[in-house]
């Protein structure tokens, strides 16, 4: 009897790295969740403290195009990770409609303002918001996928962290650094894998801390343009760490001992894809 076709999901999967993730997921086999604010094209804007409102490409729409296109099948579902009403609903959705989740992709984060706030000029509500979303949510959404996956015995979970969960800022806020609600947020965040590794890993659950990089997202580019930057800051494209994920997915469905090893740990994606041969070399390119 064949076995069935492995499931991912993946939230914040309309742009930049989420995308590339779903897509690389697509490409090494698996049918893809995806999950996140904007479902039509057109209707993204970027609601950072510099962003401006300013109009985003990518959607939902399109990220299910190339997943089918790659011959899988692509699940939209509609995220706010400010709502948690809308991570049991989708949640819901994929279970009726396709079964459990085998690999759980934290990797939407909360984008509205805050994230370059000083300390002195933040408010507790602003705090609390980022909190909510960029660890309470991630919370929910394991505890809602993880029961299946003990059932069977293996289970994935890939979460998307970031440089500024392990170093401090090299400037102030919006002087080249970052604020405090955002890096505490993923700080904490970034504990949640060593913690689940721990706790679950005896019963066949892995879960891995991807740290990216410079990555240069949609919005970014975006920003980049709009503000003066073009071609100032070069990083990585979405499909590096987009392809370190893909690459953990499958060593845990497989529960191989790159997984074992890896197993709670932190792969910081750009010099392991270099070093795995899992991306193109991307630093002289243009």
């Amino acid at each position: 009897m064949p076995q069935p076709t492995p499931v991912a999901f993946v939230t914040g999967a309309s742009r930049g790295i989420g995308k590339a993730s779903a897509l690389a997921l697509a490409g090494a086999g698996f049918d893809v969740v995806i999950a996140a604010r904007t479902v039509r094209e057109g209707d993204g804007r970027d609601d950072s403290d510099t962003g401006g409102g300013r109009p985003v490409p990518g959607s939902l729409e399109e990220t299910a195009a190339g997943i089918v296109a790659l011959g899988r099948r692509a699940l939209p579902v509609a995220l706010d990770l400010t709502k948690r009403a809308s991570l049991a609903a989708a949640v819901e959705a994929v279970t009726e409609r396709w079964g459990a989740v085998d690999v759980l992709v934290n990797n939407a984060v909360h984008t509205g303002p805050g994230s370059m706030t000083p300390i002195l000029e933040l408010d507790v509500t602003t705090v609390e918001t980022k909190l909510d979303a960029n660890v309470v949510a991630q919370l929910l959404l394991c505890q809602l996928v993880l029961p299946p996956m003990l059932e069977r015995g293996n289970g994935t979970i890939i979460n998307m962290s970031s440089a500024v969960a392990l170093s401090d800022p090299p400037a102030p806020a919006g002087q080249g650094g970052w604020g405090f609600a955002y890096a505490m947020t993923k700080g904490a965040f970034h504990r949640m894998a060593g913690i689940l590794a721990v706790e679950l890993g005896p019963q066949g659950i892995f879960a891995f801390n991807v740290e990216p990089g410079y990555v240069v997202t949609e919005r970014m580019a975006v920003n980049q343009e709009a503000l003066g930057y073009q071609g100032r800051y070069r990083g990585a494209p979405p499909s590096v760490p987009g392809a370190v994920v893909a690459w953990l997915a499958a060593q845990g469905a497989d529960a191989s001992a790159e997984a074992v090893q890896h197993n709670g740990g932190t792969i910081a994606a750009q010099p392991f894809a270099l070093e795995r041969g899992l991306h193109a070399d991307w630093r002289q390119a243009g």
